[in-house]
């Protein structure tokens, strides 16, 4: 039965991840596109926060955490964590003079971790980096005519990794993650004149690739009564990404739609053909306090210099980028793990919000983003295995200078599923 459930999930991922977009979100211009969220849908709906370490659950922000995995049954001591999450996120656009509605499906991400003994595990998986998805008008007269730009854009960046995390002294773990990222930036835009049968295009491709690394560190010292401090700090280094480049120029037809025209332009004159560029270093501290297998509170504070990034290629000229920085609170509550009477008691109930100053600043106005999440995290059966199903609230940009406001909903779905790494032969 399990098995027709994760082949059901993957199916559906699948579909919806090459049926739509990863975004449709006019911030998604500029940069690489709209930075997706990394953490699985039992760190979303927690605003975020992945300061927490549990034995049957992948971290994949903090690679430290695969320290912690693993469950003992009697002589035995092992666990294997499949997990897979799926987003649906609803969005409504406006700015002063309308509104509109759409929404996205992606695959978020594909995971696999495990211990291999006692305070050392490691993981891999594949996820979403950043994705584009726009598709922005822009109208303004010049001499007698109305003149008209359609930009567009599409593709995005993935992500595969590998991470291990090791406990070297009692309470203190290590951990580290390499990540190759990538993928395809398209953007295009369509300019044409009110009355005059050709318009003009400006196509641009990049193939991106690159590597990055994210250190941590956990200290997660036993108290009094089952209580459990959580502290982390992490380290994501800079991304050096290299960019191969194509650009076409040309006319065509507004009646047809074809092209009359097309010039394959040359980049190696302007050294635009191979470029590089670095997404800067984000620094994480988190703090948090529980009761094993009860309750959990922390909170993150994030750091990146965002104001060194910068991508000659894409030409932009109406963004800056200043550092950035995000906050992040949550918390879970599960009344009773080990309930034989309410399955309700059983369930573990999470909730959090966050705050994200994303470092651009468009039309001279910063872009900032806030969030409420919560969720629920339903056992099956009696096993560790659970479902985890979430919620996000959560507004970015604004409507002044022009702009757009994004109000969404976002709905998740995370399958969690456990099972013993190694058991050691019994012969009766």
């Amino acid at each position: 039965m399990v098995k027709k459930i994760v082949i059901a999930i993957v199916y559906i991922a699948v579909i919806g991840s090459y049926a739509q977009d990863g975004t449709i979100s006019p911030y998604s211009f500029f940069g690489i596109g709209d930075l997706r969220n990394p953490g699985t849908m039992e760190n979303q709906m927690m605003g975020g926060v992945a300061v927490f370490a549990d034995s049957t659950h992948v971290n994949l922000q903090n690679p430290a955490a695969y320290a912690n995995l693993g469950v003992r049954y009697g002589d035995d001591f092992g666990v294997t964590v499949y997990t897979i999450g799926l987003s649906n996120k609803q969005f409504r656009l406006k700015d002063f003079t309308q509104e509109q509605s759409s929404s996205v499906t992606n695959l978020d991400y594909l995971s696999l971790g495990f211990s291999i003994k006692e305070g050392f595990g490691m993981g891999f998986g594949i996820m979403p980096y950043s994705s584009v998805g726009y598709n922005l008008v822009e109208q303004r007269t010049t001499g007698a005519n109305p003149l008209t730009n359609i930009f567009s854009g599409e593709g995005g960046l993935n992500r595969v990794y590998y991470s291990i995390g090791y406990e070297v002294v009692k309470n203190l773990s290590l951990g580290v993650t390499v990540n190759f990222n990538y993928g395809t930036l398209e953007s295009e835009r369509l300019q044409q004149i009110q009355d005059v049968q050709f318009g003009t295009f400006d196509r641009r491709s990049s193939r991106v690739n690159g590597f990055d690394f994210n250190y941590a560190v956990n200290y997660t010292p036993e108290l009094k009564n089952n209580h459990t401090l959580y502290a982390s700090a992490r380290i994501n280094t800079q991304g050096n990404l290299v960019s191969k480049n194509d650009r076409n120029i040309g006319s065509f037809s507004i009646a047809t739609g074809g092209n009359i025209e097309e010039i394959n332009v040359n980049l190696d004159a302007n050294n635009l053909r191979n470029t590089e560029f670095k997404i800067p270093t984000i620094a994480t501290v988190g703090l948090g306090y529980g009761k094993d297998r009860k309750w959990f509170l922390g909170a993150e504070y994030s750091f990146q210099g965002l104001s060194s990034f910068e991508n000659p290629f894409l030409g932009v000229d109406n963004i800056q980028y200043k550092d950035a920085s995000s906050f992040a609170l949550g918390g879970s509550i599960t009344p009773d793990y080990n309930s034989f009477s309410s399955y309700l008691k059983r369930i573990t109930y999470r909730a959090g919000l966050r705050l994200d100053k994303s470092g651009m600043v468009v039309n001279d106005v910063d872009i900032n983003n806030f969030g409420i999440t919560f969720g629920l995290g339903l056992p099956m059966g009696r096993s560790l295995s659970n479902l985890n199903l979430g919620f996000e609230l959560g507004r970015r940009g604004t409507t002044r200078a022009n702009l757009i406001e994004e109000s969404y909903l976002k709905i998740n779905i995370g399958l969690s599923l456990n099972d013993q790494w190694f058991r050691k032969r019994k012969i009766n």
